[in-house]
Parts: C-alpha cells; structure tokens; sequence
C-alpha cells in the first residue's frame, strides 16, 4: 500500500510507538534499517514493513513520512513494525541490572552478553525500557538473539537462588578477584550507573568480586566493567 500523508492514521501509529506507554500497550516497536529488519525476521517477529524505495513492502512511503516516523537524524530507507520479544525460562549465564539508566549502557551489555555466552538479562522494573529506540540500536541486532526478563528483583533473586544460582555482585573493598572466580551457576549483577548496587539488591548477594585495576582509575563504565566480568568468568 501507497502512503503520501503524515496526517495517514497509520503514520500516526508507526510515530506512537516512539512513546513507551504505546509500546507496552500493542507490544510493538519499530526497528529501522536492513540489519535489524533482518534479525528480526529470523525470529520471525515482523509485523509490517515500511519503506521508500521498495515498492513490494507492505508500505510503500515517501521521505517524508520516514523523517516523521525515524528516532533518528539520519534516517534509513527501511524500517518495520515488530513484536515483542518473547521471554524464555532461564537456563545458562545470566546478567541481572539493578537500575540501569542509560540506554546506550544496555545495549552495549545485551551485545557482550552474546559475544561471551551470557543466555540471559534479568532487568529490574525500574531499568530503562528495553525497546527504547537507543536502546535498539546499541544492540545492533543482538537484541533478538537474548532471553531478557524484566522484574522487580526483591521478588526474582530469591526465585534464581532456588534454581541454584549463586548471585556475585561487584566490590572493590570486599570483593575476590573476578580473575580468581570459577562458578558454573551464576548470576552477576551490576548496578546503577551512579549509585551502584540497592542496598536490597546488595544484601542479596552471595558473593562479591573486582575488578584489579590501575589505581589512578577509580571506576570503569558499567557496561564496560559488566563486559570485562563477562569475558572474565566465561574463558578458561
């Protein structure tokens, strides 16, 4: 189908879904451009498909109405409307983030959970929004390839301790060197980027570790230390 208007009913959708209340309502979001259209396909999870250049898609549009609905400056001559992603059973490594903000920070995490095998993210509830728009896009597609569950963690941690997960959260004072830490079942847990660990959260860890640094640095970027813990606890 042929769209030349913004004011079409269904351009005004495809912009709703730039507001997290109208994702959550339809469990909808867009992507844009062929990488993540093409990711989301193999999950088979595309709902629609929108273009300006291909005439086969299921909508056909101007520039106009792809700068009405793009997130962002640069806009892509593909995008699509996609389901949300499905939630899995937890089994394998897991990542849990306790009040993660930023939405660059996510993503970055989701793609180094798939490059050293962590299968899932528990994110709290009150976590930024995983189909954020940057959120989507730091994954550079890697977001269709994770198990994510949001929850509000009080509730959850107890649930993977009866799973027989241990829960190792980070330290500097109390920690054990991640470098020296072997636990085939565990869940790290990172916090926020200002203020680190709850409180609850903390008192819920079964174990600690660090990162050994030089000391002129005094914190590393949370998705930078979660990747560096990844990496640490996955090779031999």
């Amino acid at each position: 189908m042929k769209i030349t208007s913004v004011q079409n009913d269904r351009v005004k959708y495809w912009n709703s879904l730039k507001e997290k209340k109208n994702r959550d309502r339809d469990r909808r979001f867009l992507v844009e451009g062929d990488h993540l259209i093409n990711e989301a396909k193999k999950q088979n999870l595309i709902v629609e498909t929108i273009s300006m250049v291909d005439e086969t898609a299921d909508y056909y549009v101007t520039k106009e109405i792809m700068e009405k609905i793009s997130g962002q400056k640069s806009i892509s001559y593909n995008a699509a409307v996609v389901r949300f992603i499905p939630e899995d059973s937890i089994t394998g490594k897991t990542i849990i983030l306790d009040n993660i903000q930023d939405p660059a920070n996510l993503g970055v995490i989701i793609r180094s959970c798939i490059a050293f095998g962590f299968n899932n993210i528990v994110l709290s509830d009150t976590s930024v929004d995983l189909y954020n728009p940057k959120v989507i896009r730091a994954t550079e597609g890697m977001i269709f390839h994770i198990n994510v569950l949001r929850r509000n963690l009080k509730e959850f941690i107890p649930i993977l301790k009866n799973l027989g997960y241990k829960i190792v959260g980070t330290d500097v004072l109390s920690g054990e060197d991640v470098r020296n830490i072997k636990i085939d079942d565990m869940a790290i847990v990172m916090g926020n980027e200002g203020q680190g660990l709850s409180d609850d959260v903390k008192k819920m860890c079964d174990q600690f570790v660090y990162i050994k640094m030089n000391k002129t640095c005094e914190s590393l970027n949370v998705a930078v230390a979660a990747s560096i813990l990844m990496y640490e606890v996955s090779h031999e």
